[in-house]
């Protein structure tokens, strides 16, 4: 796996978007694939920046990446406390429709053929397999 690390600000997204994504392109994955998997690489890196790090520019973000013709892996750790993706709120419940966060873990699911979490809770995987069929409406 390739290993990418960066400080915790919103600025160095595009330092992964750059490194990755390319990769991605090449290796053949469609225009749905790409954009699935930049929508859920730019949830676990806000993720990461905003609840993990708590916006802390001294922290860092490593992000580990494999693409094959057949999946992309990528691990996004950062180093904060983690947390329990179990008791995270339904954002699809009436009383969570309007607030402003929360959507980020459900998208990652909806659009990866994968995700799961460290036990420790500060490290998303995402897996996007070729042959995923794209999310129901």
């Amino acid at each position: 796996m390739k290993r990418l690390t960066i400080a915790s600000e919103a600025c160095h997204v595009n330092q992964v978007h750059d490194r990755l994504l390319p990769q991605v392109a090449a290796a053949g994955y469609n225009a749905d694939a790409q954009c699935a998997i930049r929508l859920s690489l730019d949830e676990a890196l806000a993720n990461a920046i905003c609840h993990g790090n708590h916006q802390d520019a001294h922290k860092q973000i490593t992000i580990e990446y494999e693409v094959s013709p057949e999946s992309v892996k990528i691990c996004v750790h950062d180093q904060g406390g983690g947390f329990n993706p179990h008791v995270v709120p339904d954002p699809t419940l009436d009383e969570n429709l309007q607030k402003p966060h929360g959507r980020g873990i459900m998208l990652m699911r909806a659009y990866m053929s994968k995700v799961f979490f460290s036990q420790s809770g500060n490290c998303v995987t995402l897996i996007k397999n070729r042959n995923c069929r794209k999310p129901q409406k």
